[in-house]
Formats: C-alpha cells, structure tokens, sequence
C-alpha cells in the first residue's frame, strides 16, 4: 500500500523511519531499573534521578502533559538519534517541505542513519539546492509513543537536559501540522520560560547567571545569523546575472564568519557555536536557525500579555492553533 501511495523513493524512506522507531521501542527500560541496579554507573544514575525531578516539575508548575514520557532509557551507540536534512533554493529561503501522514509538512526529513541522510542529501544537492544535514540527540512522538531519554542527550549539564525536557514536552500541547516555526518558535518559547523558572526554584544563583549569560549569547547570535538572513533576501531580490549573484552570495557569507569571530571575542572566546560555523553556510543552514527562532520573541510577550500565567499562554496557543498559517503570523508579527 505504501508503494501504492508514495512511490520507491518514499518507500524506502517510510521503511527506514519504522524500523528506526521500532528499533528505539525494542531497546528501551525502565528508569527504576537503571536506578535500582547497583551496577549502573554513579553519573548515569544522577542524570536519570535528574529527568524524574524534571518530569516532576514540568507536571506541576510548567503545566505539560509528561504521561509516561521520559520513564524508560535507551541506550545508543552514536552521537545522535535522527539526521535531519535540511534543503531550499540557491537564492531563496522558501525551505522545501516534505509532508507525512501523521505530522503534516515540515521544513526537515529525518533519518535513523547518518549515511542514508547524507546519501538522500547528495540526491538534492544534484537538484542545485542548498542542503545542511544537522544531527538531533531527541525528538518527540507527538504522543503516538512514549517517549524515551536517550544516551544522546543524557550526559548533557543540568539546564540543557530541563531546556531539552521542557521543549519536547510542550509539542504535547500544541502542535499543528504544516508549520514547523509556529510549532519549534512554541517550544522554545515554552523551554527558555521553564528553564527559567526550574533555576529560580533550585534557588541556584551561579546556575542561573550562567543561563542568563547563555542566553544572551543566543541571542545575540541569532540577531547575527537574521541580520544577515535579510541581507540574503535583499540581494537575492535583485536582478542581477546569476554567477554575480552567486559570487555576492559566497561575500556575505564570508563576512558572516568573519563577524561571529568579533562576537566570539566579545564572549571572551566562548566556542559554543564553532561546530555550526564549522561548515560552508548556505540558506538550508539558515534556516535551521529560522525554524527554531523565528517566532520566539513574539510567543514570549503573548506570555507577558496573560500575565505570565501558562495556562492561559497555552490556552491562546491552542487557538492559535486552529487558525490559517496566514492569520497566526500575522497575529504573532504584531
């Protein structure tokens, strides 16, 4: 029936994507074991009591449903879960769209292997698209499963493993289908809030400034990659012959690198974003940023608008929700 519906390239696809997730259910157990078992390494037992304080505190004061995700572990032999690949024109950042039963259309296709990734991104980078493939240590089920903390992300520091936790739980609460920024600018918003507020409650102060710092850097270096983004979109606008195009595109992107090493020196030298850098940038990059960002600030002062009361945050989202593409961003651009 797949074959039927979706053809040879989309087969293969479907085939890898459930063996992939049949793989994970097959491999998980249970927290309590890993706790219980006095072979479990001291560390690996502090993060996973860890994710149960989380769990406890998104339930509780962040208001997200946590149902039995994140109850079971699962051991990985590599440095992420999926490869996402990312892929949009050499001169435009409309991003291409791959759309799935379940999940609607998004801005990505996932893969459980690194090489079948790279492979279906060489595929596209012989259309002339600009592609990135990005690695992801966790991702969320959307419900259909319950979802399982990996060895991807588990070694991470405190503040990142809440950040993580509390974003991939709010796509419980909202998450519609064909617009992949609307639903990651949510989570975000809803992580930064959380995490937020979990460092305010551990009465952590060193914790907490150090957040603080983190995301200042964030920012700003998302304020760099937009600015930039504009200056793309500006020159891609123009009419101009494509190799000078081409070559004033490959500029600009220089002098992005060149102005992310002046932040970095403002940082006092701080790397955090040398392995994205690390790379030669094309829109398909970008974009990676502009999914997760875009609409960020704008869900964080509808908080402020509800008081800074989550309930009511989510419940505004949800309708939000229920609009056109169109109407929510133009709702959430003002």
């Amino acid at each position: 029936m797949l074959a039927a519906l979706t053809g040879c390239e989309s087969l293969r696809y479907y085939t890898q994507a459930i063996s992939g997730q049949v793989g994970i259910l097959n491999k998980r157990r249970p927290i309590n074991n890993y706790l219980d078992n006095p072979q479990t390494p001291p560390k690996l037992k502090q993060k996973l009591s860890l994710i149960l304080e989380l769990r406890d505190f998104a339930k509780s004061k962040l208001h997200l449903p946590a149902d039995d995700h994140y109850l079971s572990f699962v051991e990985l032999e590599q440095p992420y879960v999926l490869w996402n690949v990312y892929a949009a024109p050499e001169f435009s950042f409309e991003p291409k769209t791959w759309c799935y039963p379940i999940a609607g259309c998004t801005a990505y296709r996932g893969y459980f292997s690194e090489e079948n990734a790279r492979r279906y991104a060489g595929k596209l980078k012989q259309e002339g698209l600009d592609v990135y493939v990005g690695g992801v240590t966790a991702y969320s089920t959307l419900g259909w499963f319950d979802d399982p903390v990996y060895s991807t992300f588990i070694y991470q520091s405190d503040a990142r493993l809440a950040a993580l936790i509390f974003h991939e739980l709010a796509h419980q609460i909202v998450y519609v289908k064909d617009d992949s920024t609307f639903n990651e600018s949510f989570a975000t918003a809803v992580e930064q809030e959380g995490l937020r507020r979990w460092l305010a409650a551990k009465e952590n102060p060193a914790a907490f400034n150090d957040y603080r710092a983190n995301f200042q850097r964030s920012r700003q270096f998302i304020q760099l990659i937009m600015q930039y983004r504009r200056r793309l979109e500006t020159l891609y606008s123009k009419d101009l012959p494509v190799p000078q195009k081409r070559d004033s595109k490959r500029l600009l992107f220089e002098k992005l690198k060149d102005e992310y090493e002046l932040l970095k020196m403002q940082w006092g030298g701080y790397s955090e974003y040398d392995a994205w850098f690390d790379h030669k940038l094309n829109n398909a990059q970008l974009i990676t940023v502009t999914v997760y960002y875009d609409l960020v600030p704008a869900f964080l002062k509808l908080l402020q608008t509800r008081g800074n009361d989550l309930q009511l945050f989510y419940s505004r989202c949800q309708d939000l929700a229920q609009k056109s593409k169109a109407d929510r961003r133009a709702y959430l651009q003002q």
